[in-house]
């Protein structure tokens, strides 16, 4: 009964995609939830921003209603990939534990069918939503977007504190995590951030790798209605003499294993 019930718990998503290759190990499924508690500025997923569904104008709409059980009988039948390459499925966003029961129910209906399951989280979440899914989860995509509470905030609208604690309490757990870091030029790669990156993969073993995210500007091109009234960062792409620097500045962190994205 119980079984049957987490299978028809509901959620709302705005994407589905197939055949990632980023967004944890192997080939997997990606699944986006609507809803995010954050605001970054260089956001290149704004439709994941508002909960529920949102009209963007007279015949488009998005974000669709689902089940757990309708979301693993769309991927289901992708399995031979999953086990081929090391992949399997990830929740995404948006911030996938802004809808707390149905990333669980997913989580356990994904494990159920055999998948490898990956959570792709801010860390803007309570600390007991955290202990109600990582018993589904396989592995942890972790963001580190910012160091220092003031520039934190100034950047995604939310404290870095309890942030950092959530990420703290995965790695006493011991659950594998790889730290996502977008790196935002003019606004957060500074030396001082890469030192403290290279701090957290050197204090926890649990951190397995470090992911570079460059920005990108993807998100700009989007419908105006998801953005609102927030503003939209408007730089330019990261350039090879910045990536340069970055990958200087890694070097020099010491022995961590990191990869530009």
């Amino acid at each position: 009964m119980m079984a049957a019930c987490t299978a028809r718990i509901p959620g709302c998503i705005f994407d589905l995609q197939h055949a990632s290759v980023v967004d944890g190990p192997g080939l997997r499924s990606v699944v986006f939830f609507k809803g995010c508690p954050l605001r970054c500025l260089w956001c290149h997923n704004p439709e994941g921003i508002r909960p529920g569904r949102e009209l963007l104008s007279d015949h488009a709409w998005c974000g669709r209603e689902v089940t757990a059980a309708e979301v693993i009988r769309e991927v289901a039948g992708e399995l031979d990939y999953y086990q081929a390459t090391g992949g399997g499925l990830t929740i995404s966003g948006g911030e996938p534990l802004y809808q707390p029961e149905f990333a669980k129910a997913v989580l356990v209906e994904a494990k159920k069918a055999g998948l490898h399951t990956c959570l792709d989280t801010s860390g803007c979440v309570p600390r007991k939503t955290l202990e109600q899914v990582i018993p589904s989860v396989d592995l942890v995509l972790f963001d580190y977007k910012a160091t220092g509470e003031e520039l934190h905030r100034k950047l995604t609208g939310e404290s870095s504190a309890f942030i950092l604690e959530n990420l703290r309490f995965l790695c006493r757990l011991e659950v594998p995590v790889i730290l996502r870091c977008p790196m935002i030029p003019s606004l957060n790669d500074t030396e001082s951030h890469f030192a403290a990156i290279a701090n957290l993969a050197r204090e926890y073993q649990a951190i397995r790798q470090v992911d570079i995210l460059p920005y990108h500007s993807w998100g700009r091109g989007k419908p105006k209605p998801l953005w609102g009234r927030r503003r939209v960062l408007n730089i330019p792409p990261v350039d090879q003499p910045t990536l340069a620097r970055w990958d200087l500045l890694l070097r020099q962190t010491g022995n961590i294993k990191a990869v530009i994205r």
